[in-house]
């Protein structure tokens, strides 16, 4: 059965969907005025991750990731680039997109736009304020009254008096509980505004996320998802709304994404210590850093550093070159747990293996990636050991790549994940050409020069390896 861990409840339970065989899932996105960086990318991963595994156990999932695209933050970024807002939306937009395919990340089955959901958001101010869970201030702004809602404070554990304490009104304000969050902006000059009931403005960032998921997938659904950081107040804020203006219990199961952190510190544009993901995959094979975002649980920190990304590329590079030679095309074996993984009727009756029954207990785990890829581990070295042309090798190999394509790693031809890299120096060309002199010196017994060629190939990053049978193999380190 699988367990996920419920942010509400603070606590595993047994999954089980609303609607059976059916998961509907909410995950909040990027807000698109910046490139992403490594925190955008583990969110990313980690309810891929999810949505990937769902489905390999036979759910119908429909994965919702919205895009926030008019928000505070991306009217002040247009404004100091002299640029209109949904152009500087639609560029960061395309770049997400990009930034996204790079690391395998699926595209979710919608991505709805704050901007087109205006509809839908006004209704459901409409319905708080009919309900006396919100009101318009003197500013003509629309506020939520926290204190209506009984359950305020539930999914972060903090009181309304913890809140009290050290709440502010800021200047322009008018609200009549400093707890009271804001719904409607009304409209400043210069800045994108729609009209509604309660005059030209703006929705606040919270009653997005609560108009567009409810809109997409019902009042009441099974899975919602963000960053750590957005438990309180977005998180908290969404259930407010929600439940208030529907009258329904929201989401059954929270999920948050642990912090990515740089010297014990969260990384974030607001300390100036984050890593765009174009940065960071200049120097790093993307599918390097979507392993080491699978190495550490969902749940728990990410130290970012440069010594955790190479052992990440040693990890996966381990995998590559045991997947060496192996044919490509041969199923695995069949799983009571996995129903997505068929057995080969050419390999005969060979049973379900242990090593994918203990995946699979890893993932029912909460999504255990670090305890998955364990054992993906000693099936590789498995595979090492039954290495060459044999039925074994070729099963254990494609059940490598089966159970590693539900994580989304270990799906390239691994010629071409370990040629690939950045040299200046050489390019393959190049270094076939000095693979095949040293070959050449070596059948000349000229064990000076094939040494000095290997020497040369290590110290510009490309290692080689003399296979049986004469051959000689590179990748570069």
């Amino acid at each position: 059965m699988l367990q996920i861990y419920n942010s509400l409840t603070k606590k595993k339970e047994s999954f089980t969907p609303i609607e059976p065989g059916k998961v509907r899932m909410y995950v909040c996105g990027m807000t698109v005025y910046d490139y992403c960086h490594v925190g955008h990318a583990r969110v990313m991963v980690a309810f891929d991750i999810v949505a990937r595994y769902l489905r390999a156990r036979g759910f119908d999932v429909t994965y919702i990731r919205n895009i926030t695209d008019i928000d505070d933050k991306i009217i002040k970024r247009a404004q100091e680039n002299g640029e209109d807002v949904g152009a500087l939306t639609a560029r960061f937009i395309a770049a997400m997109d990009e930034d996204a395919a790079r690391l395998g990340v699926l595209k979710p089955d919608a991505e709805p736009r704050a901007t087109v959901y205006m509809p839908q958001i006004e209704k459901m101010i409409g319905t708080l304020v009919d309900r006396d869970l919100a009101y318009q201030a003197g500013n003509k702004d629309v506020y939520y009254r926290v204190r209506q809602f009984g359950p305020y404070g539930a999914l972060s554990g903090k009181t309304l008096d913890d809140l009290r304490t050290g709440a502010r009104v800021e200047i322009g304000e008018e609200k009549d509980d400093p707890l009271d969050f804001v719904l409607w902006k009304a409209a400043k000059p210069g800045e994108p505004h729609w009209a509604s009931p309660w005059g030209a403005g703006r929705p606040g960032w919270h009653i997005e996320c609560s108009a567009m998921s409810t809109a997409c997938l019902g009042n009441h659904f099974d899975i919602h998802g963000g960053g750590m950081d957005l438990k309180f107040p977005h998180h908290e804020n969404e259930i407010a709304q929600s439940e208030g203006a529907t009258g329904e219990k929201f989401v059954n199961t929270w999920m948050h994404v642990g912090f990515v952190r740089v010297n014990q510190e969260k990384m974030s544009k607001s300390l100036g210590n984050f890593f765009t993901l174009r940065e960071v995959l200049k120097q790093y094979d993307p599918e390097v850093l979507r392993y080491f975002i699978l190495a550490s649980h969902y749940r728990s920190p990410l130290d970012y550093s440069d010594e955790n990304l190479k052992a990440a590329k040693s990890a996966l590079d381990g995998f590559y070159i045991a997947l060496r030679g192996i044919p490509v095309g041969v199923a695995p074996v069949e799983s009571a747990n996995a129903p997505s993984l068929a057995r080969d009727p050419r390999l005969g009756p060979i049973g379900e293996t242990e090593y994918t029954k203990r995946f699979h207990e890893a993932m029912e785990d909460d999504f255990n990636t670090p305890a998955a890829l364990a054992v993906l581990f000693d099936l590789a070295r498995a595979l090492n050991k039954a290495h060459g042309a044999t039925a074994q090798a070729a099963r254990l190999g494609a059940e490598l790549r089966a159970l590693g394509g539900i994580l989304g790693i270990l799906q390239r031809d691994p010629e071409e994940y370990l040629r690939a890299g950045a040299t200046d120096a050489l390019n393959e060309a190049d270094i076939e050409a000095l693979v095949a002199r040293r070959l050449e010196a070596r059948k000349n017994r000229n064990w000076a020069e094939s040494d000095r060629i290997r020497d040369e190939l290590k110290a510009k990053g490309v290692l080689l390896e003399d296979a049986a049978g004469g051959k000689t193999v590179w990748r570069r380190q």
